[in-house]
């Protein structure tokens, strides 16, 4: 392989990587419990605040930890990818994430009952290259901070556009306006 051609690998793996880190995020977001799949290997192992196991335990998890959870952002931030050969990389990845949750079904400004939580800290991901795709297989999440508070004047305001956690979201009508799939 040329000089040129190995840059221009690593690039693309580089640029894999984070597709696979963006597709967590969104699919937690948005409760896409296989967009979230999709950026692990099958045998992939997570250790994850009081959960540790494989993906298909991480789902569960995720899925009881968020029911109730009425928004929720995750915002990745700095991205250090250190490749180890061609088909490993050791990844960190600074994240903050904030959710609402409410306990009014209708999501009304007036609930008064609406809880914000907020973490930050890093992803330490080993990501493995297989078959032509990169994903993580092995995930430790380091918490460096996080908090809890009322929500005041409820979840949502009557204007606007606002995030679901469900197919209602804006973006699948952005999606499927495109032509793409959901």
């Amino acid at each position: 392989m040329t000089s040129t051609a190995k840059a221009l690998q690593g690039l693309v793996d580089r640029q894999e990587i984070q597709d696979a880190l963006a597709r967590y995020a969104r699919g937690v977001d948005r409760g896409d419990w296989e967009l979230v799949r999709s950026a692990y290997h099958p045998d992939a192992h997570d250790e994850h605040g009081s959960f540790s196991g494989g993906i298909d335990g991480l789902i569960s998890w995720l899925a009881d930890r968020f029911d109730g959870v009425d928004n929720s952002v995750h915002f990745l931030g700095n991205c250090l990818i250190e490749p180890i050969g061609p088909e490993n990389a050791l990844v960190e990845t600074y994240f903050v994430s904030a959710r609402l949750t409410t306990k009014d079904p209708h999501r009304t400004i007036d609930a008064g009952d609406a809880l914000s939580r907020q973490a930050w800290g890093r992803y330490v991901d080993q990501f493995t290259r297989r078959d032509g795709a990169w994903r993580i297989a092995r995930r430790t999440v380091v918490i460096d901070g996080r908090f809890q508070c009322p929500a005041l004047g409820g979840a949502r305001m009557a204007e606007g556009s606002w995030g679901t956690r469900d197919s209602t979201d804006p973006l699948h009508a952005a999606r499927s306006a495109a032509g793409l799939t959901c």
